[in-house]
């Protein structure tokens, strides 16, 4: 049953994808994730990130971006799994709750404080 998360997050992976490859960036993989940096990820990622989880694909503006990151942003990936195709309008509503509700949209954000402390809740 390992392939049912993956499948959950199969449309933004298949996005992630798409980018890497547009981005004619270099393509890595760790265990089941796949790594892009590079290429034109430094000019889409720039000013916004340094690096993107988008399903079973992370994304990094470079080398040490992802170097950097690559805890965080498995946090995310595995987020995806548990959200599928839910997790931007659920990331996005949640922003904004966290925006209303006086905090800073992305510091504050629960997903984000959750892979900062690298951890998914409820996954032991």
């Amino acid at each position: 049953m390992r392939w049912l998360p993956w499948l959950w997050a199969l449309p933004y992976t298949l996005l992630g994808l798409l980018l890497g490859l547009l981005a004619r960036a270099h393509l890595g993989r760790d265990g089941w994730i796949l790594e892009f940096r590079g290429g034109a990820l430094d000019r889409l990622l720039h000013p916004w990130a340094d690096a993107i989880a988008l399903g079973h694909v992370i994304l990094a503006r470079d080398t040490p971006s992802l170097d950097r990151l690559r805890a965080h942003e498995r946090v995310h990936v595995r987020q995806y799994e548990r959200l599928g195709p839910f997790f931007l309008p659920f990331y996005l509503a949640l922003a904004a709750w966290t925006w209303l509700r006086g905090g800073h949209p992305y510091r504050d954000h629960p997903l984000e404080v959750e892979a900062r402390a690298g951890k998914v809740r409820g996954s032991g």
